[in-house]
């Protein structure tokens, strides 16, 4: 399929366009409704039609050609669709978390679920954004939707904190990233990704960049790392997690997050590097960017499990784990091979089901007890047996122990990295994940052996569409080894990126 004008695009832009038009109805029935018992109930089927039917749309594009749509600002190929299917999908985990959410009670749903619908939308266009100017577009339309989401709990001081931590992290990463856009327009002459790549392959446009083309691949970095939580640029994220709903820290974790892996795979394996046959990449240009992301990926998973083990708070806990299967998730992208980019899909795929499960149970305990401290967790065994079973499996799938689904998502990064010929940096994930057992089992022995810290030893009643919730997490994680053959084939469809354009 050749580079596509913006009609002829259309017909390929379908489940944009439906969430598009979704959002503008569920603000229009949420004003129409305003005072009737049914509002709620109406804004909710909306949003979840609409998510389903660009679900449905997506999945018929499985079999349309690759190619640029509207003048190049955006491609479609398997690695697009893949991450636009999983978009969908975390948000409608996301839509029905929020439903029975304590924290959500008594705040205004309609416009919560119109954010949440602004936000999908905006990353599906990161995940494939090929032109500089639309990567940028995109991922500020991202962050404002994800400023107002953190803020949402208006009459809460750490909510509103977090918001504005959030903001003030935010602009300054992306204003570093659109200047970093912008020296690099000036160096290459132009915005799109894939004649950045054959601009970077001329010996004279090399020649006159020197070193300011560093300088420049670290700016745009900025704006990247901010998105991935990886380190240096993770400040924001253990504050942002404390403060906001649980329902949207959940959706922080996993949506944006990806997106912003989206980028990271757009910009150096698009823009600065090139296929070589056999599933293979070589850099294109002078920086080094795969020493680059080693760096920041020991670094990324390092600091996250070393500064989980001193958390006492389970949100700001996982926000520290989150921040470490970040730098897990950059192994594989540091390996410059099409294995490495099907070893992020994997690891992104299992990891949306392992860590929504257990803010799932995050939710459901604070619901009870109003408390996200670890200490509060005692006794639960006794109130919920199956509530402490299932947090036990989602952890234990967290750690990467078999025969949970985590441990595949491990399993297939580490693989990744050894073909590589980077067993070191295999050794470093694996002691890493050592450490990160301290941590999670530090939960599970107070959900199991410690006491409770309140009188109330009545058991847990789960909301019927938590009960249902957690099936539908825990069943991923259960049998991950046994549909490993699927996984293996839906990410070995998706691992290709449009090559050239």
């Amino acid at each position: 399929m050749p580079s596509l004008g913006t009609l002829a695009s259309l017909k390929y832009f379908l489940p944009e366009l439906t969430l598009v038009l979704t959002l503008l109805v569920v603000v229009a029935i949420d004003i129409a409704l305003r005072g009737r018992e049914d509002r709620r109930l109406g804004v909710i089927l909306i949003a979840l039609a609409g998510l389903v039917m660009a679900g449905v749309f997506t999945l018929m594009l499985t079999e349309a050609p690759q190619g640029g749509l509207f003048s190049r600002m955006l491609v479609l190929d398997q690695f697009g669709l893949l991450l636009r299917f999983l978009f969908i999908l975390t948000a409608i985990l996301v839509l029905l978390l929020s439903v029975p959410s304590r924290e959500l009670a008594g705040v205004n749903q309609g416009e919560f679920f119109a954010l949440l619908l602004g936000v999908t939308v905006s990353m599906m266009w990161m995940a494939n954004s090929v032109n500089l100017l639309m990567i940028y577009l995109a991922l500020e339309m991202v962050s404002v939707g994800s400023y107002i989401m953190v803020g949402y709990l208006k009459t809460e001081r750490l909510s509103n904190e977090a918001s504005l931590k959030y903001i003030l992290f935010g602009a300054v990463s992306t204003g570093t990233m659109l200047y970093g856009l912008s020296l690099l327009f000036g160096l290459t002459g132009t915005l799109d990704l894939y004649g950045i790549r054959s601009a970077l392959m001329n010996e004279t446009t090399l020649a006159q960049a020197g070193p300011a083309l560093l300088f420049t691949v670290i700016l745009v970095f900025a704006g990247i790392g901010f998105k991935t939580a990886a380190v240096p640029f993770h400040f924001w994220c253990p504050d942002v997690y404390t403060g906001a709903p649980t329902p949207v820290t959940a959706f922080l974790s996993v949506g944006p997050k990806v997106a912003g892996f989206a980028v990271l795979v757009r910009f150096f394996f698009g823009g600065m590097g090139q296929p070589v046959g056999d599933g293979s990449w070589q850099i294109v240009g002078s920086v080094n960017w795969q020493a680059l992301l080693i760096g920041v990926s020991v670094a990324t998973m390092t600091l996250g499990n070393v500064a989980a083990l001193l958390q006492t708070n389970l949100k700001r806990l996982l926000a520290y784990s989150s921040i470490a299967h970040a730098g897990y998730i950059l192994m594989g992208a540091a390996v410059l091979s099409d294995e490495g980019i099907q070893a992020m899909l994997a690891y992104m795929v299992i990891y949306l089901f392992m860590n929504l499960g257990a803010f799932l149970v995050v939710m459901v305990v604070y619901d009870r007890l109003g408390s996200f401290d670890v200490k509060d967790y005692g006794g639960i065994w006794k109130r919920s047996p199956t509530l402490t079973i299932a947090m036990g499996i989602f952890l234990l799938s967290l750690m990467g122990i078999p025969p949970f689904a985590g441990f595949l998502a491990k399993f297939y990064v580490f693989a990744a990295v050894i073909r590589a010929g980077l067993a070191w940096f295999a050794v470093i994930g694996v002691l890493n994940s050592a450490v990160a057992v301290f941590y999670y089992m530090k939960v599970l022995k107070a959900m199991v052996i410690e006491e409770g810290t309140t009188d109330d030893t009545s058991r847990f009643v789960l909301h019927p569409v938590y009960a249902g919730l957690l099936v539908v997490m825990l069943v991923p994680n259960v049998v991950g080894l046994v549909l490993w053959g699927y996984l293996d084939q839906i990410t070995e469809y998706s691992m290709k990126i449009l090559e050239t354009l």
